[in-house]
């Protein structure tokens, strides 16, 4: 009975040895190269989209900046404008600043 005894004992220090090792973190790169495994494996789930939709984007993308461009410019201008009459600047008109927008 005493080398049952002892093989029991023995098995309870393994399992206790194993539950330790199990509970410990894997090091930095076991960790790191687990994330890069995710990352790719979501971005095979991505559903990427065809040229012609990402060229219409672009293109509704570029129309909107210049629409805003020439509001943004046009506000500007008009802010100039009003700053000289404000001054009552003589040399500046509104045939003058028409010139300027065209």
């Amino acid at each position: 009975m005493g080398k049952d005894t002892e093989k029991v004992n023995n098995e309870k220090e393994k399992n206790v040895k194993k539950s330790k090792k199990a509970d410990k973190k894997p090091n930095i790169f076991v960790r790191g190269w687990r994330k890069i495994k995710e990352v790719f494996s979501e971005l095979k789930k991505v559903t990427w989209p065809t040229f012609p939709t990402v060229l219409k984007q672009l293109g509704a993308v570029l129309v909107t900046v210049v629409i805003v461009l020439v509001l943004i410019m046009l506000i500007d201008l008009g802010l100039q404008q009003g700053l000289r009459w404000i001054r009552n600047d003589t040399a500046s008109s509104v045939v003058e600043f028409l010139s300027e927008v065209l």
